[in-house]
């Protein structure tokens, strides 16, 4: 048996308008080599200048991540030859990154056993992307659109143990960037993608010899990839071989790392201080920017949804899954609230008709989460229905009819039901008046139910008659009558109330 190693590092593309040290466009998908200008494809003579909002930015998601921001953060050349660098070398952070030491909670399950541990974040660092490297039979295409972008960096310690353990951190760390506004985290798109470094050893004897995986562009891959790798490190312990410090690649198709080269360590990039650029101070005012930035987390924030709204840990995860949708929730349910229903109540009902009917309505319209803030049955107008439900004056089917009318038509609700005569009957007398019409016209099924009302053998019988008979009422009422005192009035009419 042996003791497993995990940490990751993880690129994510910062949303800037412009590239992290020049003036050019910063966008996925346009014509390729059309946003590049003399300084991000490293034109001699030309001088690169910071972009402030990457680095405020950067250092957002460092204080997200517990991170300290030093007093001074300066830049290095990195130093590599590939055809996606045009400069040769990579304008990165060494010695003095702008996020430094943090930790964060990840919790989950890997195989049927429930986990929460600290991973520990050694440090985050701004950097240039590279270009994109496109494969086609014997030819390699460059597209340097990407070269330059604003890249960050996050490094953790090798605290995870399992495919599982990284699988979550990705999920959480994803959900955190797009909560603070600084990376779409399309992993599709590159814009948030990760490299995992993992070894083995036996228990007690500390870290082994370090493998990186690379291109592994969703958590799904992370967890493949580094459960496989686990498994090929240890049959090699398991012959007596020595691992091979390397790079490798994931093969997505074969569900297998590849050998890629030899890695690299620190000293071979031959860092040095960048000349171009100067030392960055960060002041108050700047550190102000920072913090203005925060917002609440998505983990505080489905941690106070259980413990506020009384929601399930499911249904707390997958309404914070987007923060529009946990935005739209918290504004319903207030608005619910204001009304005179209570909290738990509120939120009960929202959070279902949220996951589940209007879930449904954007997907058919082809629309996320993010369209909530100008979905056309806005949390005020859900709100409004949820109070006539927990009221009693519409029924679950009616209201969803509304309901969807209401996002149609954008309107609010509560009119629809009035103007189509769906408020519930309540009134006893009303309903009695349907019953006796029933039960006369179902005359046969009526005295079955007084014949059997004392028979416990026929519990289930009687039960299925008594809900064939409320059924003809509903419909005789266009669902309308309040089941409940329609049901009282039927066994008060044949002699069956218990």
């Amino acid at each position: 048996m042996y003791q497993s190693f995990i940490g990751l590092e993880v690129h994510i593309h910062l949303l800037t308008k412009t590239k992290v040290f020049c003036n050019c466009r910063s966008a996925f998908g346009d014509e390729p080599n059309t946003n590049v200008c003399p300084v991000c494809m490293g034109y001699p003579g030309v001088l690169p200048s910071l972009n402030i909002e990457a680095m405020r930015m950067g250092c957002t998601v460092a204080r997200a991540l517990g991170c300290s921001i030093p007093e001074k953060t300066w830049f290095e050349r990195k130093q590599y030859f590939y055809p996606d660098m045009p400069k040769n070398y990579q304008i990165s952070q060494f010695a003095s990154p702008l996020g430094q030491q943090g930790s964060v909670e990840i919790e989950g399950a890997a195989n049927g056993r429930p986990f929460k541990k600290t991973v520990r974040i050694k440090e985050c660092h701004l950097e240039e992307d590279a270009g994109k490297m496109i494969h086609t039979g014997t030819v390699s295409l460059l597209d340097y659109n990407r070269a330059g972008v604003s890249l960050l960096e996050i490094v953790t310690e090798p605290d995870m143990e399992t495919g599982e353990e990284a699988e979550v951190f990705i999920q959480q760390l994803r959900r955190m960037v797009r909560y603070l506004g600084v990376c779409d985290g399309n992993m599709e798109e590159g814009s948030l993608r990760a490299d995992a470094n993992v070894s083995i050893n036996f228990p007690g004897k500390g870290l082994g010899k370090k493998v990186e995986i690379k291109n592994l562009n969703s958590s799904r891959f992370v967890r493949l990839g580094l459960n496989y790798e686990i498994a090929r490190q240890s049959e090699f312990m398991d012959a007596g071989k020595t691992v091979v410090q390397e790079t490798r690649l994931w093969n997505e198709n074969r569900d297998q790392t590849e050998s890629m080269r030899k890695k690299e360590n620190a000293h071979d990039y031959r860092y040095f201080p960048e000349p171009d650029l100067p030392i960055f101070a960060p002041d108050s005012a700047f550190l102000k920017t920072v913090d203005d930035s925060l917002v609440e987390l998505p983990a505080a924030r489905m941690k106070r949804f259980r413990d506020e709204y009384g929601l399930n840990p499911e249904q707390a995860d997958l309404i914070c899954e987007e923060m529009e949708e946990a935005d739209y929730f918290e504004a319903a349910a207030a608005a619910a609230v204001s009304r005179g229903i209570t909290k738990k109540d509120a939120a009960s009902r929202i959070a279902n008709f949220l996951l589940i009917d209007i879930k449904r309505m954007l997907h058919r319209e082809g629309l996320s989460p993010s369209s909530l803030a100008s979905f056309a049955l806005t949390p005020q107008r859900l709100a409004s229905l949820v109070v006539l439900l927990s009221q009693g004056r519409v029924s679950t089917k009616n209201a969803r009819q509304a309901m969807e009318a209401a996002a149609a038509e954008g309107r609010d609700p509560a009119d629809i039901i009035r103007e189509k005569g769906w408020e519930l009957i309540t009134d006893p007398e009303a309903i009695a008046g349907a019953v006796t019409a029933v039960l006369a016209a179902e005359e046969s099924i009526a005295a079955e139910l007084r014949s059997i009302a004392a028979d416990t053998g026929k519990e289930k019988r009687r039960r299925t008659l008594t809900a064939y008979l409320l059924g003809k009422v509903l419909a005789a009422t266009g669902g309308r009558a309040d089941t409940k005192i329609a049901a009282d009035r039927i066994a008060e009419a044949l002699g069956t109330r218990e």
